[in-house]
């Protein structure tokens, strides 16, 4: 499956999330490639439920661990933890309960606009949150990214203007 294929696959689940990360970026326009889907998703019960149940579906293990070691994914352990790294028969999913310098899905959602991929609807971070992420995590990789996120939001801001 593709990303998009990810995408249309939490959104068939139910799943509440808001695309952050390498993708939210290239569906504003970045050039940069991505070979995961990133997400914010909602911790409350339900969600963590259906988000639960689509990951066993989809065999999702952490990336660069061991295979073969016992990983239990279920409502429990997505509540436990902040961010998990997975490989999935669909693709690389990264999932987050916190967005660096945006907060959690609540906050995520405040921030995002729904754009259009492929006549498919996709929650998605805003450029100014998403800068701030890229900010907060000041990774080597996301401080060149914001370069051209910035570059993406005054192009933007200036068609608004026009």
């Amino acid at each position: 499956m593709s990303l998009l294929g990810i995408l249309r696959g939490l959104d068939a689940a139910g799943v509440r999330y808001v695309v952050i990360g390498g993708m939210a970026g290239q569906l504003h326009g970045s050039s940069r490639l991505t070979n995961d889907v990133d997400i914010c998703y909602d911790t409350a019960p339900d969600n963590l439920a259906v988000l639960a149940t689509l990951l066993q579906r989809w065999r999702a293990y952490p990336r660069d661990i061991e295979s073969g070691l016992p990983f239990i994914i279920d409502s429990r352990a997505l509540h436990s933890v902040e961010s998990l790294t997975l490989t999935t028969t669909e693709g690389n999913l990264d999932i987050f309960a916190r967005v660096p310098g945006v907060g959690r899905y609540a906050e995520a959602v405040a921030q995002s606009r729904i754009l259009d991929l492929d006549g498919f609807s996709v929650p998605t971070l805003a450029l100014d949150a998403l800068i701030a992420s890229k900010v907060a995590a000041g990774r080597p990789k996301d401080r060149e990214h914001v370069v051209e996120l910035e570059a993406l939001r005054d192009l933007a801001a200036q068609r608004d203007t026009e």
